[in-house]
């Protein structure tokens, strides 16, 4: 896909970017290159593909979930400012 300097101006607006005159005709072949290459990867069939979380077949290393620290909620609701029914009371902040 071929971009002209108008969408490169359009493009810049639009990301609210300021790009020096110069250095328009370098966005321009680059960012054709780019839409190019998208072309060409949308027209690869890619529907018997599985989708993947990762490159690479590493599988990941997980703790086990399990509780590693004692229930402080008491110490801490002690020491609140405000508490009702288990819960922490703030200052009310939209009206």
């Amino acid at each position: 896909m071929l971009l002209h300097k108008s969408d490169i101006d359009k493009i810049a607006w639009l990301a609210r970017l300021a790009i020096a005159e110069n250095d328009i005709s370098n966005y321009t072949r680059d960012l054709s290159n780019i839409l190019d290459l998208v072309t060409q990867m949308d027209q690869i069939e890619s529907s018997n593909i599985q989708a993947m979380a990762h490159p690479l077949e590493i599988p990941a290393r997980l703790r086990p979930d399990e509780i590693t620290e004692k229930n402080k909620r008491d110490d801490f609701q002690r020491i609140a400012p405000e508490v009702k029914d288990g819960h922490y009371l703030v200052p009310k902040v939209i009206e």
